[in-house]
């Protein structure tokens, strides 16, 4: 009886017209957000903080199977797939990963049958505006919230944006979670759970949505190369923390420029150049302003008693992270067959899908493989199949 009273209630939130249509409408959404399950490596560079084996949400955003979520599920996985609801899990490639955004694209190797969910416009989202956020948990997989803020987010992980969207109650289920408005249209992407400072009420458990309008201008370059045509940003390796208005380093990045340069955890950032730091964001725009990935970035820290005067050798971290983005599936991971043509190879027989070597390796063994008389390997139809 709950549920059908809560699902009553969230129809009623959208503006469809009819009943009938109203329910159609809103099962099409419900079908759209899919279950995203990934492993990494153990070696790498993400496995000790995010772990190997990671799962969250996605939401359908074209009929050939292109999933958008929250970066950090699919982020240096050897292995990703989406579930449908109450379906079969099917293979799925990296399509990109943006890190300025947070966002992470994948293509499955078939086209889900749900109808995708059309991108609505975040900007027009404001405090105190309802939403409701859409998950494919298996309980409590829709919950009406209300946006509690727009404004700056800033992550320990060199990751700021500007008009977040939080949104409360908090969903348990938030990792790439649909955030959707009342006609129906997408307009954010679940990240973190969080608390946010609200007068009258204190410390609010909320999540962080990523707005969609982010997406909008760097799609195509992403669904095309794996990444955008902007500059990448310069890259520290550090995660830091924000006490009384000092940036404190918290945890130091295995072979990046911040252990490079003699950095230690504690350190306190004092100067980017010969400008004071006022915070965490500011310390981060300051930083990014001096250039793109690569550029030298002269710091003032603190360490111990002493003030040191350090110039980090900044970098590019989709370099630094062992990321291999798919370029579309007629020349990825994923080879389309018959007639599919990649570096020069040959497709194997109807009905597989062949696994480039550049992406895989030679050494690669896996039973879902076999070697192709090129040199290939071919995935059978039946992983092809929902399982």
């Amino acid at each position: 009886m709950r549920t059908t009273i809560i699902r009553l209630t969230l129809l009623a939130f959208f503006i469809f017209p009819g009943a009938s249509t109203a329910q159609d409408r809103f099962d099409k959404l419900m079908e759209a957000v899919v279950t995203v399950r990934s492993t990494v490596p153990a070696e790498a560079r993400t496995a000790n903080s995010l772990g190997i084996e990671r799962e969250g949400n996605g939401v359908v955003i074209d009929s050939s199977g292109l999933v958008l979520t929250i970066g950090y599920i699919i982020l240096e996985a050897d292995t990703i797939e989406v579930q449908p609801g109450g379906g079969k899990s099917v293979p799925a490639a990296l399509v990109a990963y943006d890190h300025d955004t947070g966002f992470g694209l994948l293509r499955t190797v078939q086209p889900l049958s749900v109808a995708p969910m059309e991108l609505g416009t975040s900007s027009e989202v404001g405090e105190g505006d309802p939403v409701v956020v859409m998950t494919a948990a298996s309980e409590n997989a829709v919950q009406g919230a209300r946006v509690i803020s727009r404004g700056e987010f800033v992550g320990y992980w060199e990751y700021l944006l500007d008009s977040a969207i939080y949104a409360a109650p908090s969903h348990a289920s938030f990792a790439g979670a649909a955030l959707v408005g009342r006609e129906g249209k997408l307009l954010g992407i679940g990240s973190i759970y969080t608390q946010l400072a609200v007068a009258g009420f204190g410390a609010v458990p909320c999540n962080m949505f990523v707005p969609i309008d982010l997406l909008k201008p760097i799609l195509q370059d992403l669904i095309r190369k794996g990444r955008t045509d902007q500059p990448q940003r310069p890259w520290l390796g550090m995660h830091l923390d924000e006490t009384i208005g000092r940036v404190i380093v918290l945890r130091i990045s295995s072979d990046g420029p911040a252990e490079k340069a003699g950095l230690k955890t504690g350190d306190i950032v004092l100067k980017v150049g010969d400008k004071p730091v006022k915070g965490l964001g500011d310390f981060f725009r300051k930083v990014w302003a001096l250039g793109e990935a690569g550029v030298d970035v002269p710091l003032s820290i603190l360490q111990g008693t002493q003030v040191r005067q350090v110039t980090l050798k900044s970098a590019n971290r989709l370099e630094y992270l062992r990321i291999r983005p798919v370029r579309g599936l007629n020349s990825a991971r994923y080879l389309p067959v018959p007639g599919t043509v990649d570096d020069g190879g040959l497709a194997p027989a109807a009905g597989h899908l062949a696994y480039s070597d550049r992406w895989y390796g030679a050494g690669v063994t896996d039973p879902r493989f076999s070697r192709t008389a090129n040199g290939r390997r071919a995935i059978s139809a039946s992983w092809l199949s929902p399982r």
